[in-house]
This record gives structure tokens, C-alpha cells and sequence, in this order.
């Protein structure tokens, strides 16, 4: 007995997120089908203890695609009327959670058929990132690095060279799945612009990177540079501090001084007042002489004896006239009185 038949093919689909997809279902009636039209699609979960879900149906001529919430709006009937024998399923706008089984039922009663078709969305490469580890310097070892941010797997990479000689130096060591290039040995001929494709089964991403290689740097001059700095620096600021302690002592030095003065130290002694103070001692001694001890003074002169006035007018002689020295009230003083002896013209005392 002839029944309705699915004429699709059978076969699993790759697509990229964001693309179009159309899930085919396309079958033939047969004559002794007679019951009404159902055509059916519903996601067949991975995990065998969850039931079927239901995306969209026709029915008694009419579509019903309000049963799964996270394909609204993402899903229609490639042929708005399925009785014309098409009833694949278009899903817009793919995401990555789309992935899984979809199985399309078309019943016509007696007949009844079915078919499995797995979605697999995939993520292109993208966001790809290349970079460089080492040191770009001549004889060393340089790995030049390469990664997509986003991406299903399996990831691919492959690296080339757009600037100056096309191909990868002969020491070059590539690992497609991390996207790691080793330049072993580098030199100045390795210089030049990289470029970096990732790609998976459903598109393509790159990136590139400029190498430079240079000659070693002089380690050395930097080291003695560095410390010769750190050594001026140092002096410079041992010299600050010295200045700043040394001001700081002066500060301190004329602070001590300035309380040091006392205002009750009397003014030092003028000339005058010396010259009166050293004849009043002169008299006191010659108050005190006796008779006997008189010969010494016969000697000295007594007109070098410093006088209250030390400037005389000119035109005058140093002599002294006689004068008689009243004797003093010695009877007060517990003294014994004596004569002064004064001096004559020719020098004599008498």
C-alpha cells in the first residue's frame, strides 16, 4: 500500500551565529492518504529523560508557532502553505544555544513519516589578538602569539609574512593549534610585518604584528649610567642636609647668644676714670710708706705719674710745683701718719 513519503535528505548542518538556516522537509502524498494535513517540528533534547519540544506546527490549515518561547520571532515555514508539499522550517538569526536535533513529522492519515536532521551553530573567530614574547634581539629566541577571543572549536591558526621576503625564515616552528610561532636564533633579516589567520569550520578572523629586530642593548653603560646617577643624586642630597643642619645650628647659636645678654653688667670703664682710679692707688700707697721705703720712689720720677688730664696745652712744663699735700685724718683710719714728699725743681725730693 502506497503512503506519503519524505523526499529530503537526511543530514547533519554547520552553520555560523547570526546566519540563516533552513531545515529541509519536503514529501510526497499519496492518494490513499486521506485524513487532514499535520506537519510538525519539535527539538529532540540531549538528555533522553526530558520530553520533546514542540517549535511549530501546522494544523487544520492553520500555523501554531507560539509553543517555544526562545525562537519567537526567529521562525516561519519556508513555504507559507505546506500542503504544497514543503514544510521546512526557516530559523532566523542563529544563536549558539540553537544548537541540537530537530525532527519534522508530516502525518496524513494512514500515513505518517519522520525525519532527524542535527543543527550544530557555530561562533566564527573573532576578536583575534597577536602578540610578541621574548626579547627582539639578534640570536635570540622570539615567539610570536596569536588567539581568538571567541570561537567553537577546532580552532586553526596559520601565520605568514606580508612584508619583505613572503615566506617564514627556515628556523620558524608553527603549532597551528595554540598559534604559536618560534623564530629561533633571530636576526635583523626576520624584521618585517606578520600576519595571523584563525579559522574554524565556518569562517576566518586575523590579526598582524611588526617585528623588529635589533642588536643587543649595551647593558652595561645602563648599569654604570645608573649608578653614576644614583651616586650624584646621593650627593646632592647629603649637601642639602648638611645645609639645612648647619642653618639650623646658626639659628640655634644666635638664639643662645641673644639670651645670654644681662641687662645689670655696668658699661665698661673710660680712660679718664682709669687714669683717676690708678693715681688714687698711687696716693694710697705713698699714704702708706714709711720712712725707710721711701728710697725706692727717690728714683722714679714723679712726673710720670699719669695725671686726671692726659692731654696738657702746649707751651707748658711738666714740672710740678711745691705744694704742701694736707696729710689726711689718719687717727680715724688706725694709720700712723706720715709726711708726702714732693718734688723740687732740680729733681730732689723733699
Amino acid at each position: 500500500t502506497r503512503s506519503l513519503s519524505i523526499t529530503s535528505v537526511e543530514q547533519p548542518i554547520e552553520k555560523a551565529q547570526g546566519d540563516k538556516v533552513t531545515l529541509p522537509c519536503t514529501f510526497v502524498l499519496s492518494e490513499e492518504d486521506e485524513g487532514p494535513l499535520d506537519i510538525e517540528w519539535v527539538l529532540i533534547p540531549a538528555d533522553n529523560q526530558k520530553k520533546e519540544q514542540i517549535i511549530i506546527m501546522y494544523a487544520v490549515d492553520r500555523i501554531y508557532n507560539h509553543y517555544y518561547a526562545a525562537m519567537n520571532g526567529r521562525m516561519q515555514f519556508t513555504n507559507p502553505d505546506p500542503r504544497s508539499g514543503d514544510g521546512s522550517l526557516d530559523i532566523l538569526n542563529l544563536k549558539s544555544a540553537d544548537t541540537g536535533t530537530y525532527q519534522c513529522k508530516v502525518k496524513k492519515a494512514p500515513g505518517v513519516q519522520s525525519q532527524k536532521i542535527q543543527l550544530t551553530v557555530l561562533v566564527k573567530p573573532a576578536r583575534t589578538k597577536c602578540s610578541i614574547e621574548g626579547s627582539q634581539e639578534i640570536g635570540k629566541d622570539v615567539i610570536l602569539k596569536c588567539a581568538s577571543q571567541e570561537g567553537s572549536p577546532l580552532l586553526s591558526y596559520d601565520w605568514r609574512r606580508v612584508s619583505g621576503r613572503q615566506e617564514l625564515p627556515a628556523t620558524s616552528m608553527l603549532n597551528k593549534n595554540t598559534g604559536e610561532l618560534l623564530l629561533k636564533n633571530a636576526s635583523q633579516d626576520y624584521s618585517g610585518t606578520y600576519n595571523c589567520v584563525a579559522s574554524n569550520r565556518v569562517g576566518t578572523d586575523e590579526c598582524s604584528v611588526e617585528l623588529n629586530v635589533t642588536p643587543p642593548i649595551n647593558t652595561a653603560g645602563i648599569i654604570s649610567g645608573a649608578i653614576i646617577g644614583t651616586l650624584l643624586g646621593l650627593s646632592v642630597l647629603a649637601f642639602l642636609v648638611f645645609c639645612c643642619c648647619k642653618k639650623h645650628r646658626d639659628k640655634k647659636y644666635e638664639k643662645e647668644v641673644h639670651h645670654d645678654i644681662r641687662e645689670d653688667v655696668p658699661p665698661p670703664k673710660s680712660r679718664s676714670s682709669t687714669a683717676r682710679s690708678y693715681i688714687g692707688s698711687n696716693r694710697s700707697s705713698l699714704g702708706s710708706m714709711s720712712p725707710s721705703n721711701m728710697e725706692g720712689y727717690t728714683k722714679t720720677p714723679y712726673s710720670q705719674v699719669p695725671s686726671e688730664d692726659f692731654e696738657r696745652p702746649p707751651g707748658q712744663n711738666a714740672t710740678f710745683a711745691p705744694s704742701k699735700v694736707a696729710a689726711p685724718n689718719l687717727s680715724r683710719m688706725g694709720a700712723v701718719p706720715v709726711m708726702i714728699p714732693a718734688q723740687s725743681k732740680d729733681g730732689s725730693i723733699v
